[in-house]
């Protein structure tokens, strides 16, 4: 074949560019240090470097965002419930000191009521415990509080709870007395004159009120001063209970009415009675046994207008419709926490989890909803504990009031004497009723807090399963995050000091080139005559 200069000449053209081609993808793969500057280049490595990059992508989301914000929720959820523990603690302290002996007198009883006001102030303050502005008990609601933040007079909620006998019926003592420490000596004496004698007065000329105490079972509603009842308490009995009749319901606004209008405070057979200032649903004697018998649930429907700071909002543990609401218009609104059946008892009880995605196909509920690990009991047996304290400071104070009237000399008579001593028994039994009624309820309370303690105990072990598993996944996931770099490195980087030998070598290469498409240029025809 005959070669002209010509082809020599394109020939030489070419392979300097061939050369330049090589030098120049020699310097942009020494400077970025990849293999490929776009797919083209190796369609192979491209296509594995995009999936490498999507891998470590993901695995850099969990482990740097998704595995700490899950641990510092668990975290401040923890601390919550650790708080209140310790508060939960204290009550029980106090609940041992005032079911025994050591607390006798009336500055002991003082400091242990100014003890016990600040515990339930305290007592769900930790409920509202957030992370990142989103609280930590609340469900995926978290831009709402757990409790009342501020006094809600004009707020009013319908509230739908179900009872079981086994674990809600408890007994409850009820004491009934109207004793009012006279302050002249006509109320001294009043007690004195008898019907028929001269100036009786049957408003004022009563008999020394007596301390009596009736025990009857009790079922407490979730909160306390309520509004409006539905008329039927429904009743669900077990397969064997058949022919019950349903109990009549008797309604008084507290239980002063409740012993005036009943004539002391008791309950006739077939009869519920609700106290509507305790929340208390007082069950007659047959009523108790026959629904224990028949292990039986009962639902009430019923209205509470008006919310105190660091109550328990309703929505998060029962089936509820807000009906006002003094700081927002949006009214009605329903809240669904358990998912009724046909006839209309609780079936299943709805959870509102969060759930944080750790690792590949590995997903970790972090969230604690308030209803599994505590509800508003605690709040209200610390309440009847400072009821009791209170009942017992009063009674005492009684008697100190009656021993100050037997040294004053408007009453030295021995006639005034005589019946200051009379006062005083009754204040006496009164006092010894109530300070009785305090220790039997502190140490049925020992029992109770011991409960919740136990129950928060559990919820906060379990958290710490929960961050022992997250740091486990930590650890795997950073394993696989430093895996799936070196794959990427070595799918995607090349060795500096090989491209630095073949970028000389392809550098080497187009300069010879270069001279020699220089020395062709130069020969001519003319040379070789």
């Amino acid at each position: 074949m005959r070669v002209t200069n010509k082809m020599i000449m394109n020939n030489a053209s070419s392979n300097i560019n061939t050369t330049k081609e090589f030098v120049n993808k020699r310097n942009t793969q020494m400077t970025s240090q990849k293999k490929i500057d776009k797919p083209s280049d190796d369609p192979v490595i491209a296509v594995r470097s995009l999936r490498l990059s999507t891998t470590l992508a993901q695995v850099t989301q969990y482990k740097e965002k998704n595995i700490p914000d899950a641990s510092q929720w668990i975290s401040v959820t923890e601390t919550a419930l650790v708080n209140m523990r310790a508060i939960g603690k204290d009550c029980k302290e106090i609940a041992v000191k005032g079911s025994t002996d050591t607390v006798n007198s009336q500055d002991d009883r003082n400091t242990m009521l100014k003890e016990l006001q600040q515990l339930q102030k305290q007592l769900f303050a930790e409920g509202n415990a957030d992370y990142a502005n989103r609280t930590v008990f609340t469900g995926y609601r978290t831009n709402s509080n757990l409790t009342f933040t501020e006094d809600e007079p004009g707020t009013i909620y319908n509230i739908t709870q179900e009872f079981t006998i086994e674990e809600h019926m408890e007994e409850k003592r009820y004491y009934d007395c109207n004793l009012k420490i006279p302050t002249t000596e006509d109320e001294l004496l009043a007690p004195a004159i008898k019907a028929g004698d001269p100036g009786y007065d049957p408003n004022v000329n009563k008999p020394i009120s007596d301390m009596v105490q009736t025990d009857y079972y009790r079922i407490r509603l979730a909160y306390d001063k309520i509004e409006n009842l539905e008329d039927e308490i429904h009743i669900k009995l077990n397969d064997n209970g058949t022919g019950m009749t349903p109990p009549s319901v008797v309604t008084y606004k507290n239980e002063s009415d409740w012993s005036k209008l009943q004539g002391g405070k008791n309950v006739p057979d077939g009869t519920i009675v609700v106290i509507k200032s305790t929340g208390d649903m007082v069950l007659a004697n047959d009523v108790a046994a026959n629904l224990k018998k028949f292990d039986a649930k009962l639902k009430i429907t019923y209205s509470r207008a008006g919310f105190s700071e660091g109550e328990l909002r309703p929505e998060y543990y029962y089936n509820c419709v807000k009906t006002e609401d003094s700081l927002d218009v949006h009214v009605p609104v329903t809240y669904t926490k358990y998912i009724e059946d046909a006839d209309g008892w609780n079936s299943e009880r709805k959870h509102f989890d969060i759930e944080y995605t750790v690792a590949a196909s590995q997903t970790i509920n972090i969230n604690t909803e308030a209803a599994d690990v505590f509800d508003s009991s605690i709040y209200r047996d610390v309440t009847e504990m400072i009821d009791a304290v209170e009942r017992t400071i009063e009674a005492y104070n009684k008697l100190d009031a009656l021993d100050d009237m037997a040294t004053e000399t408007q009453f030295a008579s021995d006639e005034d004497q005589e019946w200051i001593k009379t006062w005083r028994a009754a204040a006496q039994k009164e006092f010894d009723f109530y300070n009785n009624n305090m220790r039997k309820l502190f140490d049925t309370d020992i029992g109770r807090i011991d409960k919740y303690y136990a129950k928060i105990s559990l919820a906060i072990t379990d958290l710490g399963c929960k961050k022992q598993s997250l740091n486990l996944t930590e650890t795997r996931v950073g394993d696989q995050q430093q895996t799936v770099q070196s794959l990427q490195s070595l799918n995607d980087d090349i060795d500096l000091s090989q491209i630095i030998i073949d970028y000389t070598a392809a550098y080497t290469a187009y300069q010879a080139s270069l001279t020699a498409a220089g020395k062709l240029g130069d020969s001519t025809l003319l040379n070789y005559i």
